[in-house]
């Protein structure tokens, strides 16, 4: 778990369908630290590595608590010993599903109707781990453009190194980098009957993940830790 860039906590579906999926689309599988052959689709209105050039490198997944450097005076096993501690008092999340929606100008799967106790589960652990993170340098901060975000968003960056958690926390797992109308329309038509199967049911959110960023910008899945609270 040792020698990488930064750290997160995400939600990464576990083995499975909808995790091959997520691999085979973006290209990266951050399960097995490794690359994939994209899927072979008939329809889209770009090459799919194009399409899926900027989610690749993250792995397909579910921000929780937002990439993060150690503070100093902390190291990796402390983080990994009190995310295992933080995932054994917090409960499985049970959704009704998810939807293929557009955010932003990006494709993207979020959940099906109100998401409270996943929005709580999140806020959690963005509140329980923030003792590790070290404060963004000013120029992490400049690429958040703060002159764009809300009073609240700006309050919310300098107190949690990040924008959109806590009341403005979205879960989302990213399918795309940005897309004009008409290529998320077309993109969109060719995922949906794929997705259908996999996300038109309930989806229990039952573990939380470390991943780490290699030095080549890769995220890589180090450890699932089962919630059982």
């Amino acid at each position: 778990m040792e020698g990488y860039k930064r750290y997160a906590i995400y939600y990464a579906p576990e083995p499975g369908p909808l995790a091959d999926f997520g691999a085979a689309w973006l290209g990266w599988d951050a399960e097995a630290g490794t690359t994939r052959a994209h899927l072979r689709l008939q329809g889209l209105p770009r090459r799919l590595s194009d399409l899926t050039e900027t989610p690749r490198k993250y792995g397909f997944h579910g921000t929780l608590k937002p990439p993060f450097r150690l503070i100093e005076g902390s190291d990796i096993t402390l983080l990994h010993r009190s995310a295992a501690a933080l995932a054994a008092q917090l409960r499985p999340v049970l959704l009704d599903g998810f939807v293929l929606s557009r955010l932003g100008g990006f494709l993207a799967l979020t959940p099906r109707g109100d998401a409270p106790a996943l929005n709580a589960l999140a806020g959690s652990v963005v509140e329980a781990l923030d003792g590790f993170r070290a404060a963004p340098a000013d120029e992490e901060i400049a690429r958040r453009d703060p002159d764009r975000l809300s009073a609240r968003q700006r309050k919310l960056l300098q107190r949690w190194g990040y924008p959109y958690v806590m009341e403005e926390f979205r879960f989302h797992m990213t399918l795309t980098g940005p897309l004009s109308e008409s290529d998320a329309e077309a993109t969109r038509a060719v995922l949906a009957p794929i997705l259908a199967p996999m996300i038109d049911r309930p989806h229990r959110i039952a573990s939380l993940c470390l991943f780490g960023e290699a030095e080549d910008g890769r995220f890589h899945n180090l450890h699932r830790y089962t919630l059982s609270g």
